[in-house]
């Protein structure tokens, strides 16, 4: 490869990355509900407003998630792997914290205003 070639992937390859960037992290409104559903039902909503601990104890195991900030987080759980207790803490719709073993989904949803739809 000449230096010309190279210098061309070298920006191509930065550019996608940007694009990469943009995409990811625009149009990310913040979630105003968390939802948590239990088994595929939903269980309880709750203001992400508020701060709060709260523990879930369903057929002899339990899940604890907290509300800080406006960011959920699970910070402990019964469950053998415990990848929902070392996930991220979320604060954008349609982000999750699941615990598998558990059938638990704690989901950002709504931002607090509807939203028309767009022609």
């Amino acid at each position: 490869m000449k230096k010309g070639d190279i210098i061309l992937v070298c920006i191509v390859l930065l550019l996608g990355i940007a694009g990469f960037f943009v995409i990811k992290y625009m149009n990310r409104e913040d979630g105003g509900t968390l939802t948590v559903t239990v088994d595929g039902k939903i269980y309880e909503t709750y203001n992400l407003d508020k701060d709060q601990e709260v523990s879930l104890e369903i057929d002899g195991w339990y899940n604890r998630f907290e509300i800080r900030d406006g960011r959920v987080s699970m910070i402990e759980a019964d469950c053998p792997d415990h990848y929902c207790v070392d996930h991220a803490a979320i604060d954008k719709v349609n982000e999750t914290i699941v615990c598998l073993p558990h059938r638990v989904v704690l989901e950002i949803t709504g931002g607090g205003e509807e939203k028309e739809v767009d022609a």
